[in-house]
């Protein structure tokens, strides 16, 4: 493929003792050439992370490397001085983080961020630096550079500041492009977007990436190797087409067979109905934005969004960020007061009820957020928080009790979760702990908030499967909103599209997803990283 630009052998990394294993890497080695993109995926804990600070140099003090070597180029890295190693940074080889907005300094602005790279490690004039930073940025295709130069990051869209940070990490021109997870956080279009641009630069510069990620599609899109860790140990490698086609590991054909398809799936109608459970009928909701120096303007988050759900169905809204599908959810269950409209539920308009008369509704509606652990009550026990809702709806404190163990061990948890706390768990198991909570109440529509966009695929393939059953045991209908339509395409009876507050497509999933009406829904469809992958697989 290329020169050989990075060879990792034997790297070992330990954690402190306190730690769930001895070591947090181990025994790793792979290598990678120029002109190469050399996918390392597995799930969270793998130490995929870990070992692209390794080679950056920028591990955690807490962590330290017991063995192995890291040799760029002919120079063994573990064995360089910090400052040496220092001067590569940028130079020589340049890292895209995962959360860009913690990576980037809210307090300068983007130019001048970029701008430092060059100051530290060349002698050029601030003229030049400056046209630099224009080219950079111009390359990674930001609109209008020289208003960009002189923004903060809060003030960039999320795929805005990712193209900011690989401009960062690409205007020396490093042989050598490290990106750990760049596209988890984006919507399915800016991630093709960015993922595009990754594959452009590296052909246009003889790079090579090693680019870190959980998610198969990305790697069936962007991949020429890959390299499968788990539990610290790389498990399996090879080209894309021998792992994704002919995985050898029962690892790596679990990672594969837990991808959601985009064939869509019929499911058994047998607890649905033609009746609405949920109707809402022209919803309105503005929100005013910015202060005394920008100025007040309003934003129509919802616009006039008419939509209907079916007793025992699931209806999937699906749409980019910003295009109005969490406020929607946050008005269905009158945690936003919408402006205007109507949302009809037996025999009630709840746009229109006041909190009193809101109450007794609630327990009938329920929500599972995106974020368990922000939704959590950290002081609480598991078992305390799953009966506070019955509690406060006049259950007895033990039958309350017993209703929270009962449901705790439906969601897959054993006994002794009901006296641990939220942060003694894992992020998939936080989130049934929040599924729990929300069927605590018994209610006849569950609202789901983008209840496994954070999940690891096998995670999140037991999260679907869980509330599939929840769905036919209790003859629930759901809300699933999502930007996933991997997901959607699984989950979802029927599936409401949103751009920018509007509804701009309706259908049965299976409709939309082969016969899109909206150029919109086209290309939330295009972008789909690994689409080619799942059209070869069922052609097989």
């Amino acid at each position: 493929m290329g020169q050989e630009l990075l060879n990792i052998s034997n790297l070992s990394v330990r954690l402190p003792e306190s730690g769930e294993r001895t070591f947090a890497i181990e025994d790793v080695g792979l290598s990678l050439s120029r002109n190469e993109i050399l996918c390392v995926v597995g799930e969270s804990g793998s130490g995929k992370s870990i070992m692209a600070k390794s080679i950056m140099g920028l591990l955690p003090k807490r962590l330290t490397v017991a063995g192995g070597e890291i040799v760029y180029e002919g120079t063994e890295l573990l064995k360089i001085s910090e400052p040496a190693w220092r001067a590569m940074r940028g130079q020589a080889m340049g890292m895209i983080f995962q959360e860009p907005m913690s990576a980037l300094n809210p307090l300068k602005t983007i130019g001048d961020q970029i701008e430092e790279v060059v100051k530290v490690h060349t002698k050029h004039e601030k003229p030049e630096r400056r046209n630099m930073v224009l080219d950079i940025l111009e390359a990674v295709k930001l609109p209008d550079p020289r208003k960009i130069v002189h923004a903060y990051p809060h003030e960039l869209s999320g795929g805005q500041r990712q193209r900011a940070m690989i401009a960062m990490a690409l205007i020396l021109k490093p042989d050598l492009l490290i990106a750990d997870e760049p596209t988890t956080a984006l919507d399915v279009t800016t991630q093709a977007e960015i993922l595009g641009l990754v594959k452009e630069i590296q052909a246009e510069r003889s790079t090579g990436v090693l680019f870190i990620t959980h998610d198969i599609g990305v790697v069936a899109e962007i991949a020429d190797n890959v390299v499968v860790m788990k539990d610290g140990r790389i498990v399996e490698n090879g080209t894309k087409e021998e792992i994704l086609r002919r995985p050898r590991q029962d690892y790596t054909r679990m990672l594969i067979s837990a991808v959601p398809s985009l064939k869509t799936v019929r499911r058994d109608q047998t607890g649905s109905t033609h009746e609405d459970a949920l109707k809402i009928d022209n919803l309105v909701k503005t929100f005013r934005t910015g202060g005394l120096l920008s100025g007040t303007r309003e934003v129509k988050a919802v616009s006039d969004v008419s939509l209907s759900v079916r007793r025992g169905e699931t209806l999937g809204i699906v749409g980019e960020s910003g295009s109005g599908k969490s406020t929607l959810a946050r008005c269905v269950i009158r945690l936003v007061d919408p402006d205007s409209g109507h949302i009809l539920f037996d025999g009630h308009d709840i746009a229109v009820l006041s909190r009193s008369e809101m109450l007794p509704l609630r327990s009938r509606i329920q929500m599972i957020f995106q974020d368990p652990y922000g939704s959590l009550n950290p002081r609480l026990t598991v078992a305390k928080m799953v009966a506070q809702g019955p509690m406060l709806h006049g259950t007895p404190a033990g039958d309350a009790k017993a209703r929270a163990l009962e449901l705790l061990k439906l969601v897959g948890l054993d006994q002794s979760a009901a006296n641990r706390y939220p942060h003694e768990f894992s992020g998939g198991q936080r989130q049934r702990i929040g599924i729990a909570r929300a069927l605590a109440l018994q209610p006849e529509i569950l609202v789901a908030d983008e209840p496994v966009s954070a999940l690891d695929v096998s995670v999140q393939a037991q999260v679907l499967s869980l509330l599939a059953d929840i769905r036919e045991k209790f003859h629930l209908t759901m809300i699933f909103i999502t930007h996933d339509l991997r997901v959607a395409a699984q989950v979802c009876d029927t599936l409401a599209v949103m751009q920018l507050g509007k509804v701009v497509e309706f259908g049965t999933t299976h409709d939309v997803f082969t016969a899109p009406k909206h150029s919109y829904t086209q290309k939330l469809l295009a972008s789909i990283p690994g689409k080619d992958w799942d059209i070869a697989l069922e052609d097989a």
